[in-house]
């Protein structure tokens, strides 16, 4: 479905090349004065350059050939040469009744979109999910659910961090409690035992306890890089118990991943990417791109086009061992193989940044990826709180993620039960969505790269720009619409009223919205979106008698028109990661 903005633009050139004059200036633009128009052209202005007339001439001489085109109510030509245009109430409806009935609203899907793997979570096995999980599993989730609504096959990777030192120290740390398990045991046969000789909260005692330890205690330090060496080469104690903590660990974190809706499909980690290593760096050696510096091997990325020194991606350091990068380098492959991805996005700190130009770099210069595959890094900043400062618990340290949604749902329960919002069987299924909605909200009307202050009390407000007052409208166009009974099929009429015709603008720019969010990987242009359609609606809402109207034909209107609306913020909060209650 065409663009509205775009039928516009079509007809306005039309008018320009009608009067002797290039089509391409007619592109109009929403009006930065809608005190004044609806639209505008300001294409007069620099065609008077090259026509050697005065802009308001051309302006007057377009606004004559559009004068009586029925989807204009109002062409003016206004000094020193802009085109004003407003339009006709029934082009207007005629448009929306194409949005009401057509699939997703008349928005195109991407011919292109193909597979989309994002890269989000982050999390790390045998440690809590904690606040700095918090921004990547929101942003990650939302550009997803993004990237599918415009048609492209996703896969959310969590990319766990599953293998390397960390392992061992739990491994180590594990034995100084319980020595005697058969793990430990060289002479065991086996089988294993099925069940985890710990618990997640045995866990998450282990590894802090362990890599403090590993940095006062060389001998311990020794031990737990031993069993990380003896876990990577495959011996069965060691073997055994990273799969105790990998599954442990995984039921632990689809539980708060789930209470975040936060959905992953696919549950890899670094170690799935480690039988990928071997072959990647053989090839590389073959096309000579891995090279000797300072005893590591290495790939080259600076281009000559830089202004700025990158420095090499280091793949083997001078003792053997390979990092970070070589990891992510094999995962590429290893995603490229079993996906074959258009694109694979990565959301994480925005302080991996050089990070990932060296990663993506050398999986060009490796040829891991086509040409045409698309490697974006979707950086996003920190959430601080209320002293500018990173968000951290009363006692200074880093908060764990169950604690804080703990928190905005007990500060949200309160207020849901002190404004008697719901009857008391429906205040946990209400509170959990206004809470998530609290949250997310909060984090997703930010740029991803914006650093943003945590503040509760703002954020759980029902007025203003927040979740819940977007949570509020739509469950005031719910009661409303329950009241009057079967809505879906009626039509769209044409606005009677400013507010209604203000309303309807709003919604025609449904597909310019999702589709900037869509190409900038961008959800905070959706939060902006529909705050702006919010306020729409509930203009309308306060100044139109929807329910007393006496007029029958007008309340189809009216009913209609809310109807479409509350469809299109359902829409817009799904892709967001929340979702609203029947009653608030």
């Amino acid at each position: 479905m065409e663009k509205l903005l775009n039928i516009i633009s079509d007809k306005v050139s039309a008018a320009f090349a009608q009067a002797g004059y290039e089509a391409s200036y007619g592109r109009v633009t929403v009006s930065n004065r809608p005190d004044l128009c609806e639209y505008q052209c300001n294409g007069a202005l620099p065609a008077a350059k090259l026509y050697h007339k005065a802009p308001i001439q051309i302006a007057r001489d377009v606004a004559a050939r559009l004068a009586e085109d029925p989807a204009f109510s109002e062409v003016q030509a206004a000094m020193p040469g802009f085109l004003n245009l407003k339009l006709s109430p029934a082009f207007l409806a005629a448009y929306l009744e194409q949005t009401r009935t057509a699939p997703r609203f008349g928005v195109e899907p991407d011919p292109k979109a193909g597979a989309v793997v994002i890269d989000y979570g982050g999390a790390n096995v045998a440690k809590p999910l904690h606040i700095g999980h918090l921004r990547s599993a929101i942003i990650g989730e939302s550009i997803k659910r993004i990237q599918r609504f415009f048609g492209a096959e996703t896969i959310g990777d969590t990319h766990l961090g599953d293998w390397g030192l960390q392992m061992g120290l739990v491994i180590a740390g594990l034995q100084e409690r319980q020595p005697e398990l058969c793990y430990y045991d060289e002479s065991f046969t086996g089988p294993y035992p099925e069940e985890a000789p710990f618990t997640i909260s045995d866990l998450e005692e282990i590894y802090p306890a362990a890599s403090a330890r590993s940095k006062v205690d060389e001998a311990f330090a020794a031990r737990a890089h031993d069993y990380t060496v003896r876990l990577q080469h495959g011996e069965p104690g060691p073997y055994a118990l990273w799969q105790h903590i990998m599954r442990v660990s995984k039921a632990d974190l689809r539980k708060n991943y789930d209470r975040l809706g936060v959905h992953f499909e696919a549950w890899l980690g670094e170690s799935d990417a480690q039988p990928y290593i071997p072959e990647m760096l053989r090839e590389m050696d073959e096309k000579g791109i891995l090279v000797e510096s300072e005893g590591a091997r290495v790939i080259e990325v600076q281009e000559p086009a830089d202004t700025r020194e990158i420095p090499p991606c280091i793949l083997i350091k001078s003792d053997g061992a390979t990092l970070y990068a070589t990891t992510d380098l094999a995962t590429i492959k290893q995603r490229m193989q079993t996906w074959a991805p258009s694109k694979i996005l990565y959301v994480v700190d925005k302080r991996q940044s050089l990070h990932f130009e060296q990663v993506f770099r050398s999986a060009r210069k490796a040829g891991l990826v086509k040409p045409e595959t698309e490697l974006r890094h979707i950086g996003f900043g920190t959430m601080n709180g209320k002293d500018g400062k990173p968000f951290k618990t009363r006692s200074g340290g880093v908060m764990r993620l169950e604690t804080l949604i703990n928190e905005i749902t007990d500060f949200v329960r309160a207020k849901v039960v002190e404004n008697k919002l719901v009857g008391d069987e429906d205040v946990e299924n209400v509170t959990a969505k206004i809470a998530m909605a609290a949250l997310k909200y909060g984090d997703l009307m930010n740029a991803p790269t914006k650093d943003y202050v945590f503040d509760l009390d703002r954020f759980a407000a029902f007025e203003g720009n927040t979740g819940p007052y977007i949570l509020y409208t739509v469950v005031r166009i719910k009661s409303i619409l329950a009241r009057y009974g079967a809505w879906e099929e009626l039509p769209i009429r044409a606005p009677e009223t400013p507010e209604a015709k203000d309303l309807m603008l709003a919604l025609t720019r449904l597909p310019d919205a999702l589709e900037l969010a869509y190409r900038d990987c961008a959800p905070n242009l959706i939060c902006a979106y529909i705050y702006e359609l919010a306020g729409c609606a509930n203009k309308f809402y306060h100044e139109t008698h929807i329910l007393t109207e006496e007029d029958p034909e007008k309340q189809k209107g009216y009913v209609a028109l809310v109807g479409l609306t509350k469809r299109v913020l359902e829409t817009c909060i799904d892709l967001l990661g929340f979702e609203a209650p029947e009653k608030m």
